[in-house]
């Protein structure tokens, strides 16, 4: 498939917004409206076996220009690092809202074929759990954490060796601020094993807030700018602590970057 961004930068033009979306944009429902006709769309082809990573990556680019039309403006570098080591990597990302499990695919299925790691419950969601369970992931229970870190570790060994790369959070629940002790190395354990190198990927996604109801549908924040930023390939030799370490402060160099941008 084409590539949604053909350059190592995206930005978010001044001229995403027609006359119609003015109208409506001040209210949340316009942008889980269109959210939700992409959910529902791609779990009626999940169901009949019609969603490849094709449909998936175009679902993901519908859902990236929802947000922009929404009054989103999006930052996204380092698009070059996917492409630079051929074959399978993981992804390892700070998580902060729905919004990055979203267009993480938009960005990164054109270059890799993908999948994510995901807890349970997702999979069993009335409608995006069918176009989770679509994409194969690798699910963990959050009950046992050791058989957690095994299922993940062989799981996605044979993913990686099929030439599926992994998407990974290893803060394992969204985090409004990121946490150097809550990010686990567990992504570097999966590449070391696998031996395919690790790519970080930083992210400010607070522009799409959590629900009090439902924890998907939450106020949306036009005032916080949504960066994406994905690092070098990071190789891992010996024990792996100095490659998480190097992890870890990429996503935290960052974060402190994103603070200063005003939009």
């Amino acid at each position: 498939m084409e590539p949604f961004f053909n350059e190592n930068k995206y930005e978010t033009g001044r001229d995403k917004r027609n006359i119609f979306d003015k109208l409506f944009l001040n209210t949340r429902w316009y942008f889980v409206y269109g959210y939700g006709k992409v959910v529902i769309n791609g779990r009626n082809l999940a169901v009949k076996n019609k969603y490849d990573s094709e449909a998936w990556a175009q679902s993901s680019y519908r859902i990236l220009e929802d947000i922009e039309k929404s009054g989103g403006r999006i930052f996204i570098d380092g698009i070059d690092n996917i492409s630079k080591v051929e074959g399978p990597v993981v992804f390892v990302s700070n998580h902060m809202s729905t919004l990055e499990t979203f267009v993480f695919p938009c960005i990164i299925a054109p270059l890799k074929e993908v999948t994510y790691v995901v807890k349970e419950s997702l999979i069993s969601m009335p409608l995006f759990g069918h176009v989770m369970k679509s994409r194969n992931p690798i699910v963990v229970s959050r009950k046992n954490s050791r058989q957690d870190l095994l299922n993940v570790i062989s799981q996605g060994k044979e993913k990686i060796e099929k030439g599926i790369s992994i998407i990974l959070f290893p803060e394992g629940t969204r985090q409004g601020v990121f946490n150097p002790e809550k990010f686990n190395s567990l992504g570097i354990k999966l590449a070391k094993e696998a031996g395919v190198p690790v790519i970080p990927v930083a992210i400010k996604t607070d522009f799409w807030g959590n629900g009090k109801l439902i924890k998907d549908i939450g106020p949306i924040r036009r005032k916080e700018p949504i960066c994406i930023s994905f690092g070098e390939p990071v190789s891992i030799t010996g024990n792996g602590k100095a490659e998480h370490k190097q992890v870890v402060e990429f996503i935290s160099g960052k974060i402190d970057e994103f603070k200063k941008i005003k939009l």
